[in-house]
Order: C-alpha cells, then sequence, then structure tokens
C-alpha cells in the first residue's frame, strides 16, 4: 500500500535527522549553514507551530492517534485519479507519526531548520505542510469530473 510506503519513508527520514542532530549536537548549539539566514539549531519544541499550546503531550498524541486513524480510514476510498490526494494523505501520515514518536519519547518535538525568521522546524513539520498543501490544492481547485459518480450514491 502506497500510503505505508510514503509514510514509513517520511518517518524513517525525520527520525534518522533528528538521531543525526541530537548525537552530533548540544542542545541550544546552532551551526551556520548561510550565516544570519540558515542555521541548524537544535532545540526542544514542547508545543505545536510557535510554541503554540506547550506541554499539552496528550492532547498532541491524541491529535496524531484521531488523524492516523482518519487517514487509514480515508485514504482506501480516495479515488484513483487523485494522486495528490493520496500523496498529501502520505505525506500528512508520515510527518504525524515522525512527530508523535518524539512526545511519546521525549515529551517534546526535536526542531533543527532555523532560518532566523520563522521558528524553528524539522523534516516531520516539512512534511505535514506539504500534505496540507497538496490536500487543500486537490480540493480547492481541482473540482471532481462530473462522470464521478459521486452524486447518488448509497454506500
Amino acid at each position: 500500500m502506497a500510503l505505508i510506503g510514503l509514510s514509513t519513508a517520511v518517518v524513517l527520514l525525520d527520525q534518522a535527522t533528528k538521531y543525526w542532530i541530537q548525537s552530533r549536537m548540544a542542545y541550544g548549539e546552532s551551526a551556520p549553514v548561510i550565516p544570519n539566514i540558515f542555521h541548524i539549531t537544535y532545540i526542544l519544541n514542547p508545543g505545536a507551530a510557535f510554541g503554540i499550546l506547550e506541554n499539552k503531550i496528550w492532547f498532541f498524541v491524541l491529535v496524531a492517534v484521531l488523524l492516523i486513524g482518519g487517514v487509514a480510514y480515508i485514504y482506501p476510498r480516495l479515488p484513483a485519479d487523485r494522486p495528490l490526494l493520496k500523496l498529501g494523505a502520505g505525506l500528512l501520515t508520515g510527518g504525524a507519526v515522525g512527530n508523535l514518536i518524539d512526545r511519546i519519547r521525549l515529551g517534546q518535538v526535536v526542531d533543527f531548520f532555523d532560518f532566523r525568521i520563522w521558528p524553528i522546524f524539522n523534516v516531520a513539520d516539512i512534511c505535514i505542510v506539504c500534505g496540507v498543501a497538496c490536500l487543500a490544492y486537490v480540493l480547492l481547485f481541482m473540482p471532481e469530473p462530473p462522470d464521478s459518480g459521486a452524486e447518488g450514491t448509497n454506500d
């Protein structure tokens, strides 16, 4: 199943990069890649994007579990002619699982991409944003073809 493969690839990449950062940097250490523009900075984020809902671990665990369950339920029902929907679902699920692993293991999420003008983030966050963007694009800008059979079904 493509969902499991893509999600697994995202989780493995996310966890490998986080392991690499944690094994080579001290907490709070920052290494400039492009000085004053892009740094690798090791932090632990106890909240969500922009640090909101700090230390609400069980809330984030519950949201991730519900998201994963929802995607697992919906994914087989996605139309085959909508690969961008499936890509978005896989990226979103993999990112959610990657950050869920951190929350369960550490109580926080490892972040390290630091562009100095934006909150520090990680691979899972990138995949979540890209997954949501794929889903939003399809839902907003790619209407279903009229012969899709969506209307009048009693499934």
